[in-house]
């Protein structure tokens, strides 16, 4: 597997370690879930309004949220899956609002780096069509992100 990953940090504010983690734990959960070939997708750190602002537009939910994805291989109703020969598989877009973060390791007693890992791992778990709207996969998508994170090194 050959992974691209676009991120930017529009905020201005994580470090280069920080930035490194990000990609080393998407590699990371793209090898643990068997990707193959060329994969493409982008990671994008926002502020709480930006992030706002997105899931306003998108979601119809005036408020900040911690990660949006959006996927570009989700099909919808009476959609086809369009494959290309020789292109990359494009994932798609994550963005990350970076207060959330800040608030959300505070609030669960953890690092910002910890927390950092476990909003990027969630939203690429999104990107490869994993949900959380049922109990059922909600357990299968928290178990998953947990075993990626553990099998990083990134505990609690």
């Amino acid at each position: 597997m050959k992974m691209t990953i676009d991120i930017v940090d529009e905020t201005e504010t994580l470090n280069e370690e920080q930035l490194q983690l990000v990609d080393k734990l998407v590699t990371n959960a793209g090898h643990s879930e068997g990707l193959t070939g060329d994969v493409e997708l982008s990671v994008t750190f926002v502020t709480d309004e930006e992030i706002q602002a997105i899931n306003r537009e998108y979601r119809d939910k005036d408020q900040p949220t911690d990660v949006i994805s959006f996927a570009l291989n989700e099909q919808g109703e009476g959609e086809q899956e369009v494959i290309a020969e020789g292109l990359p598989n494009a994932l798609g877009d994550i963005i990350i609002s970076v207060p959330r973060i800040k608030e959300q390791a505070n609030e669960y007693g953890h690092s910002f780096e910890r927390e950092l890992g476990f909003l990027v791992v969630h939203g690429f778990l999104h990107l490869l069509g994993y949900d959380h709207m049922s109990e059922v996969e909600e357990k299968a998508m928290f178990a998953k992100q947990e075993s990626i994170l553990d099998d990083y090194g990134l505990t609690r």
